[in-house]
């Protein structure tokens, strides 16, 4: 996986890549970025699956001076996290960690 940041200059937001490899994402249908940010709304931030090389991505407008946990869900039932993450942190149920992103 991979995380990108783009600080707006004119507004205290960051624009955030968020993006699952083609050897990931070419065996898979569909795929979310969900998390604090969006309430883990599961149909609240769906990748675009690119067609010529079978990655997945998307951008989302974040709120700078926070950090936010997320995880990705694969096709409704797979649960990734992303290595590339600021941070990993233990899940409020103790029995898996969340991805985390500071902007």
């Amino acid at each position: 996986m991979s995380i990108s940041k783009k600080y707006l200059k004119s507004k205290p937001i960051c624009k955030v890549t968020f993006r699952i490899p083609s050897n990931i994402g070419i065996n898979h249908k569909k795929a979310v970025v969900l998390g604090s940010f969006n309430n883990w709304d599961q149909n609240s931030h769906r990748m675009k699956k690119l067609v010529k090389d079978g990655s997945f991505s998307i951008i989302v407008d974040m709120e700078v001076g926070n950090e936010y946990e997320f995880k990705y869900l694969v096709d409704d039932h797979i649960w990734l996290n992303d290595d590339n993450a600021d941070k990993q942190v233990t899940t409020h149920y103790g029995d898996s960690a969340n991805s985390v992103i500071s902007v």
